[in-house]
């Protein structure tokens, strides 16, 4: 008998390791869709219309300096989330301080303005003009570029190298109530690590936000 439910437990360990498909890091932590980006990946370039009328990819951002970039800090936000509403002086904060040394910040609004009226291109441009924003915000109105990133959050993060290759995802930092009492800053302490050459740690957080309006 011992033998008997001996087997029976392995055949169930067994069948489950069949039937179970292994996660990936960004499926298990919900920071990104499974058919989105993972860490080390490259992501796609795209072309999309920024607040100032003008067509931008990733090949065009240039760095504070005027030169080509160690990396881009693509953000996928939004005027009407309050979370990204919380986040928008910390976005450009980041801009501020690392554009410079090479890391420009490159804001995507993912919304259908359809169902979020307050996240038209219109609206865009009234709200970087009255934030100041320094970095490009640019509209992804056809929504075909946040489902191959995997972005499912405003705000939601994904640093690339100069290469495209994904060194980081998720979070900005650990408390978007509240800046000053931020623990950790995921977004520039991944950047820290890969100038350095080291792996980020975390590589990946779960996005906090409010989720993507799709059409």
């Amino acid at each position: 008998m011992k033998k008997l439910f001996l087997f029976l437990g392995v055949a169930v360990v067994v069948a489950g390791s069949i039937l179970v498909p292994k996660l990936t890091t960004s499926e298990k932590t919900g920071a990104g869709a499974s058919s989105g980006l993972d860490i080390g990946q490259i992501a796609p370039d795209f072309k999309l219309k920024n607040v100032d009328g003008r067509l931008i990819s990733l090949a065009d951002v240039k760095d504070a300096n005027g030169n080509a970039p160690k990396g881009y800090i693509v953000i996928f936000t939004c005027n009407t989330c309050p979370y990204a509403v919380m986040y928008e002086d910390r976005i450009i904060d980041l801009h501020n301080k690392f554009a410079p040394r090479g890391w420009p910040v490159v804001a995507i609004q993912p919304n259908d303005t359809a169902k979020k009226p307050g996240d038209s291109f219109e609206e865009m441009q009234v709200r970087a003009k009255d934030k100041g924003f320094p970095f490009a915000y640019l509209i992804d109105d056809q929504q075909e570029v946040y489902p191959k990133y995997g972005a499912t959050k405003t705000p939601h993060v994904f640093l690339l190298d100069a290469t495209r290759k994904v060194g980081y995802i998720g979070a900005i930092d650990n408390n978007p109530q509240d800046a000053a009492d931020a623990t950790r800053h995921y977004v520039a302490e991944a950047i820290e690590a890969i100038e350095v050459g080291k792996v980020p740690d975390p590589a990946v957080t779960k996005a906090i936000g409010c989720g993507i309006k799709s059409k």
